[in-house]
């Protein structure tokens, strides 16, 4: 299997699944992992999701180089817009993702990790968009999704150069929000997920919903969004524990009011 999915204590991994090429991304794999994302979306017993790699070398080297050199522009285009529906869904999918960067990350690699909510990366992992490298453009999101998440400079910087950073420099400027040994790097996935799992799911869908949507709106419109999912919520059990709990100065408890 190209790529692999397995559920523990509420947590699904999926993990792209081609080692010996680096688990570049061909036509295959990517229809594996778009059914394999749908099977974490309908789980009743998988709250989160943790986006990974096999081996230790590599996350994704990106789109598969072999394929891409003998398809057509319009195989091409399809294969990137496949990508771009993948990373979609991945925005949308209803439950926390977090991708675990196991090692490298380029081109399509990376784009499928910036979709995905949060980002872990393993210390000796090197990211980048070689793309233009190559001649080619980043094609399933990346020109859109690094400008949002390290600012319009370095991305312009990051996409026109083609020039990989290391662990550090994706943390210190915002591309990751932790680098873990990779050895600690699924356990250090897992313990913020549980942390994102112990609070109130309706609370943290609509969190990142109006994070995600109002970045799409002027500020105006994003903070009304806002205010009309914090109504929204004040409508839900799990409000009503959250605010008795801080009240009386104690942890709430949503195990009893999980959102299937």
């Amino acid at each position: 299997m190209t790529v692999l999915y397995g559920e523990s204590a509420g947590i699904a991994v999926i993990a792209l699944n081609r080692p010996d090429a680096l688990n570049a991304l061909d036509l295959p794999t990517l229809q594996r992992l778009e059914e394999m994302l749908e099977m974490a979306a309908d789980s009743s017993s998988a709250g989160a999701v943790i986006l990974t790699g096999t081996g230790t070398k590599a996350f994704s080297a990106g789109a598969d180089i072999r394929y891409l050199s003998q398809a057509s522009p319009l195989e091409v285009r399809d294969f990137a817009r496949l990508a771009v529906r993948i990373t979609n869904r991945i925005e949308n999918l209803g439950k926390v993702v977090l991708a675990a960067l196991n090692g490298h990350a380029f081109g399509g690699g990376l784009e499928l990790a910036e979709a995905c909510m949060i980002r872990i990366v393993a210390g000796h992992a090197k990211l980048g968009h070689p793309e233009v490298r190559i001649g080619a453009v980043a094609g399933f999101g990346g020109t859109t999704r690094l400008a949002r998440l390290v600012g319009k400079g370095r991305a312009a910087e990051m996409l026109l150069r083609g020039r990989a950073i290391d662990a550090e420099e994706a943390l210190r400027i915002g591309l990751v929000q932790q680098v873990a040994s990779p050895d600690e790097l699924m356990d250090a996935a897992r313990a913020v997920l549980y942390d994102i799992l112990e609070q109130s799911p309706e609370a943290v869908r609509l969190t990142w919903e109006a994070l995600h949507r109002g970045l799409s709106m002027t500020l105006e419109e994003s903070a009304g969004l806002g205010a009309d999912y914090f109504g929204l919520v004040a409508a839900t059990e799990n409000f009503r524990i959250g605010t008795q709990a801080f009240i009386k100065k104690v942890a709430p408890d949503y195990s009893l009011q999980r959102v299937e």
